[in-house]
């Protein structure tokens, strides 16, 4: 939409996209003002209904934390953090003096809502997600690490990145061009393909993934691998009978799709009808004219005093979130995340699919060039426990962009483990087979049978 000097939306053109949510008139829509060549993501989605699961204007999700709040704050330090190690290798982080200095200073936000070891954030928690799992083994899922059987063929899981370095809209006349819907100088990348090593690389996956890719991968190897069905499956002890398309690999590669379009319906509802909540980019434009005496805005004292702020602006020469993608976030509203919502829907069904406590075989993880696939040494890594960590890599991933807040990701998993639930509980009555119900975890390490 346009934009002043300030990176403030012309409130004109905000008030026309308002009257066009409210009224729901196809029409209305094509009247938006826009400020460039960027068109709105699908406003009018957040309008639609489907025939499966609960209607996404019947499910809540909290507040999104308020601009001034000490939440607020230390989201927008976590993500300033973030955007100067997306270059240092996941296995480094203990080591490395950046990632020291980020979990130290993390630590002394008054508000911080990311795992912690009693009140401190650690090297081993820094970015890490809110399950039990999370905090268990290596920071990447083994889902997005194991080979893929695909049909005939087998998908190796190594994958296009961005140059080191390669961080984009810390100028501020390209950061004002985004703000108002231009398109800027593409991504560097690098001629190697890597596994996933780095916050660079999470991004850089999460900025050309298809919607439900990651959790159609786990299916297959979870398939692949003969990991065992939840013991509350109608088949698991049948003399004479196996699942396929009821309880079976074709009901699970279907569902996985079937929840991914229900949860991005719930989550298009709350980001434009409800939250229109702005991006980090912005917030970061915010602190910049604030920082440099152009603008005052009512931040947190938090973020003020955070030494995050003069590493930024040491090594940019702004105090502007570096982001990851070249276009910048995309042009919807921020809360809740749409990769968080798919993942929190996607993973609960697999969850009610498999024995969440099956142990993977061969457990790996990346070498810190991502080159190679080392064996891992440490506790067992579960289905439940590696599913909750593909579902936060898939969330979190994308606040390593500089695309999403925290709190973003955090709800938004629950929101689509809500939506998922509806839907499991709608299916539950369908079957011929005697069925106990579906049993999984939630993401709070609650047990549920549906």
């Amino acid at each position: 939409m346009p934009h002043n000097n300030l990176g403030e939306v012309d409130l004109d053109a905000y008030h026309a996209l308002i009257r066009s949510l409210t009224a729901g008139n196809p029409a209305d829509f094509e009247h938006i003002h826009l400020g460039g060549d960027r068109k709105l993501v699908n406003p009018q989605a957040a309008l639609a209904f489907g025939l499966e699961g609960p209607d996404s204007h019947h499910l809540a999700i909290p507040p999104a934390p308020t601009f001034s709040s000490a939440e607020e704050a230390s989201e927008m330090g976590e993500l300033y953090w973030q955007s100067l190690t997306r270059d240092v290798s996941f296995t480094e982080y203990d080591a490395n003096p950046i990632t020291q200095r980020a979990a130290a200073d993390l630590s002394g936000f008054s508000d911080f809502r990311g795992p912690k070891i009693g009140e401190q954030v650690t090297t081993g928690t820094l970015f890490r997600g809110e399950t039990s799992g999370d905090l268990v083994g290596p920071y990447i899922s083994q889902f997005l690490l194991k080979d893929v059987p695909y049909g005939a063929m087998t998908i190796v899981q190594r994958y296009r990145t961005t140059s080191p370095g390669d961080d984009c809209m810390i100028r501020y006349a390209d950061w004002l061009a985004v703000q108002n819907g231009a398109f800027t100088v593409p991504n560097q990348f690098d001629p190697t393909l890597r596994y996933i090593r780095n916050g660079r690389d999470l991004s850089e996956y999460l900025h050309q993934n298809f919607t439900y890719q990651a959790f159609l991968n786990a299916s297959l190897i979870l398939l692949g691998m003969g990991a065992p069905i939840d013991t509350m499956n109608p088949y698991k002890n049948s003399l004479t009978q196996s699942g396929f398309i009821t309880f079976g690999s074709a009901h699970i590669l279907h569902l996985v799709a079937t929840v991914a379009i229900c949860a991005l319906r719930a989550a298009w509802y709350k980001k434009w009808l409800v939250h229109r909540r702005l991006r980090p980019e912005v917030f970061g434009g915010r602190i910049h004219n604030h920082r440099t005496g152009v603008a005052s805005y009512p931040f947190h004292s938090d973020i003020m005093n955070s030494s995050v702020l003069d590493v930024v602006f040491n090594k940019n020469g702004t105090y502007l979130l570096p982001i990851a993608y070249p276009e910048g976030s995309p042009t919807h509203p921020s809360y809740p995340a749409g990769h968080a919502t798919v993942a929190g829907a996607c993973a609960t069904v697999l969850k009610a699919f498999f024995n969440e406590t099956f142990v993977i075989p061969n457990p790996v993880v990346t070498s810190a060039d991502g080159l190679l696939l080392l064996p891992y040494k440490g506790p067992d890594l579960t289905v439940g426990s590696e599913l909750d960590k593909l579902a936060s890599n898939f969330a979190i991933g994308r606040d390593a962009a500089g695309v999403h807040w925290r709190s973003d990701s955090i709800k938004g998993l629950k929101l689509g483990e809500a939506v998922a639930i509806g839907i499991l509980t709608e299916m539950r009555s369908t079957y011929n087979e005697k069925f106990g119900g579906f049993s999984l975890t939630k993401f709070d390490g609650m047990t549920i049978t549906i």
